[in-house]
């Protein structure tokens, strides 16, 4: 009896100092833990975004998605008489809605119709490699032939077009040519396409000739005042003669030109190519090659390329 409450009084107290012990121990962790989540707690909260973020970034080499519209587009200053919304015959509208498109692969498709892939090049895309171009899916090639100096107003011819021409052909892409007008009157208008159908003689040119005014930002421009009614009437004479040589010609434009630059309702005789940089056709008026972006991304190119959906049927 008393060795059992000996022991018992003794075992008591070592059993005591156990249990305040790890009570303790469990108060101090508890705290560390919340210490440290509130130390933490800022670099969850900016790695989050940067999570997140990082789940959307494309790849270094996507397939080719088109960029926004470029701010850039739209000239600063309204041009001077300036159309109205061009309200074409219903025949004209497009047949074509939103959801018609989708990429199979590297490359934008229409759903409802045939379509071809072409890109469009200049020297800005210096040396390529056409047979990668081809194999990549590309079915033609638009070639830049000249362009006239938006200052000097002399005709050049692009660096890089018999290259490219021959390149392409020899490959066995179908081509076509365009040229980068800053004519400011009809008779210039006709100079660029004499020129143009010169330079292509020699060549077999089954796709479009088509006539390329833009507007032009840098301050010394000498195609600042361009008015709708000259502009329409430069096209046509273009689009004329390179119709008359027995070519196809075809009008570039954008959206904003569309409205504000031409009257689009002149020129619906000749085929359209529209310059619209998005996945989903919103154009109202049908048209026969569609460049939907600037920055495609095309084996045997370096650096970004113009990439179009040619309407084979429309």
């Amino acid at each position: 009896m008393e060795t059992e409450t000996i022991n018992l009084e003794t075992k008591t107290p070592k059993k005591r100092s156990l249990t305040g012990f790890l009570v303790v121990g469990v108060i101090v962790m508890l705290m560390l833990l919340v210490v440290l989540t509130y130390l933490c707690l800022p670099y969850f909260e900016a790695g989050v975004p940067q999570l997140a973020a990082m789940s959307t970034e494309a790849p270094t080499l996507p397939p080719t998605q088109p960029p926004t519209e470029p701010p850039t587009e739209e000239p600063t200053e309204a041009p001077t008489e300036a159309p109205t919304e061009p309200l074409l015959p219903d025949e004209y509208l497009s047949p074509y809605g939103a959801l018609d498109f989708q990429f199979e692969g590297r490359y934008l498709k229409c759903l409802r119709t045939e379509t071809l892939t072409g890109i469009d090049v200049s020297s800005h895309q210096k040396d390529i490699d056409w047979r990668w171009v081809k194999a990549s899916g590309v079915d033609f090639a638009m070639i830049r032939i000249a362009y006239r100096g938006y200052e000097s107003g002399k005709i050049v011819m692009d660096s890089y077009a018999e290259a490219n021409l021959s390149g392409a052909a020899a490959v066995g892409l179908p081509v076509g040519v365009y040229f980068f007008s800053q004519a400011l009157n009809v008779e210039e208008a006709k100079e660029e396409a004499a020129f143009v159908l010169e330079a292509i003689a020699e060549y077999d040119i089954t796709m479009p000739v088509v006539f390329d005014w833009e507007h032009v930002s840098d301050e010394d421009a000498r195609s600042h005042e361009m008015d709708p009614r000259t502009l329409t009437d430069c096209a046509l004479a273009f689009l004329g003669a390179i119709e008359e040589a027995g070519y196809t010609p075809m009008m570039y434009f954008n959206p904003y030109q569309a409205r504000n630059d031409l009257y689009l309702e002149e020129l619906i005789d000749y085929d359209f190519w529209l310059a619209r940089y998005t996945k989903r056709m919103d154009f109202p008026y049908t048209v026969k090659m569609w460049q939907y972006t600037d920055s495609g991304t095309v084996p045997g190119i370096e650096g970004p390329t113009d990439i179009n959906v040619y309407f084979v049927e429309e």
